[in-house]
């Protein structure tokens, strides 16, 4: 994880960087995500990941996840804040290591080379429950949803069996048992 260079974002005595996950309910709407990513950038806070999808068609709600790193101060302005844009409907903040929450990255993976080269990267993934979603002999596609940290180990691992090319969805997060925080 590299350091941001913001001073909105510069560790103390007192405070230490936090990761946080963010979740904003907003309405469907053109220009409502740069009103979210522009409170961030027009302050000098930095977004790890960003993750957005229409989530509900019949009140015509998305969902937006924001990964960021904070002080705790500085991450309380970022949710206040978000809370005051008019199109925002709902925010939820947990930190990364909260044990409730479910956070998961999907990546996709395509590697290139003989059969063998394949195979091996195929069983590198086996951990992640791999989806083969292209597959022809001298190259795969493979899908694996995993954690941030274990799709950075996988894609370091799989520079040796021939991977070309990693595309990533940035974190989503739920809520785990019953509780509900849509």
């Amino acid at each position: 994880m590299s350091k941001s260079k913001s001073a909105y974002s510069t560790p103390t005595k007192v405070s230490k960087l936090e990761t946080h996950i963010i979740v904003v309910w907003v309405d469907n709407e053109a220009s409502v995500l740069s009103r979210v990513v522009g409170l961030f950038s027009g302050r000098g806070y930095n977004i790890e990941s960003l993750a957005v999808a229409e989530v509900d068609q019949k009140n015509n709600l998305s969902r937006i996840t924001i990964v960021t790193t904070g002080t705790p101060e500085v991450i309380k302005q970022i949710v206040l804040q978000l809370k005051k844009l008019v199109p925002v409907h709902k925010v939820g903040n947990f930190k990364r290591e909260d044990k409730n929450v479910i956070f998961k990255e999907m990546a996709l993976f395509k590697v290139v080379g003989n059969s063998a080269k394949i195979n091996k990267a195929l069983n590198a993934c086996k951990k992640f429950n791999p989806v083969i979603l292209d597959q022809t002999k001298k190259s795969a596609v493979i899908q694996i949803t995993a954690l941030r940290r274990e799709i950075d180990k996988m894609a370091k691992n799989l520079k040796s069996h021939g991977l070309i090319s990693v595309s990533r969805t940035g974190a989503v997060a739920m809520t785990r048992g019953a509780e509900i925080f849509n």
